[in-house]
């Protein structure tokens, strides 16, 4: 019978100086990839007693990583030319993709929320080898690797209902196992129908948003699991969905609207750095026969500003994205002229801003300075910047 775990398993044999390890043979194509030591691949424990003893050979199983890896990184099915329409909600999540960026979609139902959101990892960098391996170790803990699967080579989309629990959202259990947010690792995690989540929920996801990791102790053991995902959530305006919409009215009320959005707190919207409102795509977008852009064209724009983060962050421990950066980051990185200091005040007065938007709207300017390949933070990318707090105006519900 097939078990969990196999990958860390022998990987720890490897290190420890074993040469070979035999293994049930549904979980072979999976250890197969793991270099400098041989992997026998068995039915039954006659079949094990029988190699031990040299009355059978088995041969080793043996797979060329570079190859799978070739082959199948970036075999998404989905592609952003698939959506008509919605061309600044595409630059919006581009602009996301490119720092690392938290995201909440607001708008009616219809209006292709989850549609956007599943396209998402279509434009995000390949995964490296070293980030694949690691995917994939989470994955075989958890038992979610199938028989014919060996090596993760995209970025895993994790997608739970609003019913999850805690546990099975942050991981735990009598025997500890990755949650959702541990198996969104190097992926994204998205988030449907947001205020319809426990709040006990999403707020246990406050920490590993921040800490890119989840510590789950226990009486007899603590566990520590990577958690560093891309947050996608997406919400409805309003309980009946239709606040804001071109051409239908809202029936809930003001107050209504307010203890809706209300369910998700300060500190967790604190984490989203982009806020963006999605509206229905009229007909005549729906209807045109004009080709839109592919994912494999924006995915070069986003992995040019990727470059540029790493070289800048190169010396820094644990900082890889400018979603990423603490406040005196910000101040090294983000620096602004007087003009812009003067759009920002101005901004933050005249559409009444949160303080909290300040630092945001900084790590978002500096994204979109990066995918313009400008060193500088000019005036536009900062005006960009800012119209993406939909949430942090005060009069966004009045």
């Amino acid at each position: 019978m097939p078990i969990k775990g196999v990958l860390p398993i022998v990987l720890q044999a490897k290190k420890d100086g074993f040469q070979g390890i035999i293994l049930p043979k549904q979980n072979a194509e999976e250890a197969a990839i793991v270099e400098g030591i041989a992997v026998y691949p068995v039915e039954d424990l006659s079949d094990t007693c029988s190699f031990l003893l040299g009355i059978r050979q088995v041969a080793p199983l043996r797979i060329d990583v570079q190859e799978i890896f070739n082959q199948q990184v970036n075999g998404y099915e989905m592609d952003f030319s698939d959506v008509k329409g919605q061309e600044n909600i595409k630059r919006a999540l581009e602009i996301a993709a490119a720092g690392g960026h938290n995201v909440i979609l607001i708008g009616p139902p219809g209006s292709g929320k989850t549609m956007l959101a599943k396209r998402i990892p279509s434009i995000l960098p390949p995964l490296s080898m070293e980030e694949s391996l690691e995917t994939t170790k989470i994955h075989s803990v958890s038992g979610q690797l199938a028989a014919t699967e060996s090596l993760l080579t995209i970025r895993p989309f994790r997608s739970p209902h609003h019913t999850i629990s805690d546990v099975a959202l942050v991981g735990g259990g009598a025997n500890p196992q990755p949650g959702e947010i541990s198996l969104a690792h190097n992926g994204v995690l998205f988030l449907d129908e947001l205020p319809e989540f426990k709040r006990s929920v999403l707020e246990v996801m406050r920490q590993p948003l921040e800490s890119r990791s989840i510590t789950i102790s226990k009486a007899k053991i603590t566990v520590d699991y990577p958690a560093s995902f891309m947050l996608i959530a997406a919400m409805n305006p309003c309980p009946c969905g239709f606040y804001n919409h071109p051409s239908r009215n809202c029936t809930c009320g003001y107050i209504n609207v307010q203890k809706y959005l209300s369910r998700i707190s300060g500190p967790l919207l604190d984490r989203i750095d982009i806020h963006i409102e999605v509206t229905p795509v009229e007909f005549n977008e729906l209807t045109t026969v004009r080709a839109t852009e592919k994912s494999g064209s924006i995915r070069e724009r986003v992995i040019l500003a990727r470059r540029i983060q790493e070289q800048r962050f190169k010396d820094l421990e644990h900082i890889h994205s400018n979603a990423q950066m603490r406040v005196r980051n910000i101040r090294e990185y983000c620096l602004i002229d007087e003009i812009g200091k003067g759009l920002l005040k101005k901004a933050m007065d005249k559409l009444n801003l949160s303080s909290r938007a300040y630092d945001r709207i900084l790590k978002v300017a500096r994204t979109i300075a990066d995918l313009d390949n400008s060193v500088a933070i000019k005036i536009e990318h900062l005006a960009e910047a800012i119209q993406y707090r939909s949430l942090d105006r005060e009069n966004w519900t009045n």
